[in-house]
């Protein structure tokens, strides 16, 4: 055991080259477009509350946070626009409850709510530039083309929604066989998603074409991170499962022995190590190469939000209302805090700052005093 978590150490601090995108900004609920879940951000070993901000219902939805502005929706139907101190900047009513995060992307916030409808909005003020609408609720949050400006979007519909990012004209819609719940990966071009069909869709997102469509589960509830064609996703049974997206096959999958409880957390990335949570009240880590289990770590609770990397530390939030900073060695717990409220959505990271909400309706930060 000790030669294997020495070998976890040195791979994760080598960590990712050239990973994530600035350390100010958190822009979608993974903090990259292949939703690796990883940041070079620096936190504090023990953080301190340093302020709550309340909305009107559970907030299911992870926040986003850039250009000092935290945007995270609520059941309550509003999207709100909330300072790093703690208050509020702009709220806008959407009509209907929202569970998905948002997408920050050149200075404007994309978001879904669960009447199906997209909506783009400004990140300083909170203005409505356009609505588009689906069929279907939308329970995963949108991904974008940046060079092309092409906002992909999953909904209940069944369909891939392909929409320009300027104008919120549909471009494209790819047809899946079922409910779309998680995110969309993107990578090199490809859209990159597990549905409730149990397929690994290959789309492009120029045009919505299909590359390929391969089964690697029975339902995937969750997004997939995507790394350099190898992709790594949890499914409904208890599966997690790495494939080779360049021939559909895949290397290998890990299954509990005694339970078959969902992955309905999205993994989080190293240069050599994945980790994710599960509804069994672990937290696993296996090399990505070849699916060794590393260690795991019981966490008294559920684990649906997807855990987040940030440098030797991972951030792990659970439905009991805990949210822990664990040793990326050993999994052995460093802090925890007791929120005592469940915790869906994946914390936001960036330089100095942990925000997360919770289910009695709280934005919750924390930092050093």
């Amino acid at each position: 055991m000790k030669r294997i978590t020495s070998i976890i150490t040195i791979l994760v601090i080598l960590g990712f080259p050239g990973m994530m995108a600035a350390q100010s900004c958190w822009t979608n609920f993974r903090g990259d477009t292949q939703l690796r879940g990883s940041t070079t951000a620096s936190i504090p070993a023990e953080p301190d509350l340093l302020w709550n901000f309340k909305t009107n219902d559970a907030i299911k939805a992870s926040p986003v946070v850039c250009e000092g502005i935290i945007v995270a929706g609520s059941v309550d139907g509003n999207v709100y626009g909330i300072t790093m101190e703690g208050k509020l900047k702009w709220k806008i009513n959407t009509g209907n409850g929202i569970e998905a995060a948002a997408l920050i992307h050149k200075g404007m916030v994309y978001v879904g709510n669960l009447d199906g409808k997209v909506l783009a909005l400004e990140l300083l003020t909170g203005k409505v530039i356009w609505t588009y609408e689906t069929e279907g609720q939308i329970m995963g949050a949108p991904n974008i083309l940046g060079e092309e400006n092409i906002l992909v979007i999953g909904s209940y519909d069944y369909y891939l929604h392909g929409i320009d990012a300027v104008t919120g004209k549909g471009l494209w819609k790819y047809e899946s066989d079922n409910f779309i719940n998680g995110s969309p990966a993107i990578y090199k071009g490809v859209a990159i998603f597990g549905g409730c069909d149990g397929l690994m869709h290959q789309v492009y997102v120029k045009d919505g074409s299909l590359k390929s469509r391969e089964p690697v589960a029975t339902y995937v509830a969750g997004s997939v991170a995507v790394d350099n064609w190898i992709t790594f996703v949890g499914d409904y049974d208890g599966k997690f499962t790495s494939m080779d997206l360049r021939n559909g096959h895949v290397l290998w999958s890990y299954k509990n022995p005694d339970t078959d409880l969902p992955f309905i957390a999205s993994p989080s990335l190293s240069a050599k190590v994945v980790f994710i949570g599960n509804r069994d009240k672990y937290v696993y880590c296996f090399s990505k190469a070849d699916g060794t289990l590393l260690w795991k770590r019981n966490m008294r609770s559920r684990v649906d939000a997807s855990p987040v990397l940030v440098k030797n530390r991972l951030v792990v939030a659970t439905m009991r209302g805990d949210l822990a900073l664990l040793d990326t060695y050993d999994g052995a717990v460093k802090w925890i805090y007791e929120l005592g409220s469940g915790i869906n959505g994946n914390p936001a990271v960036i330089d100095g700052r942990i925000i997360v909400g919770a289910d009695d309706g709280r934005i919750y930060c924390f930092g050093k005093k």
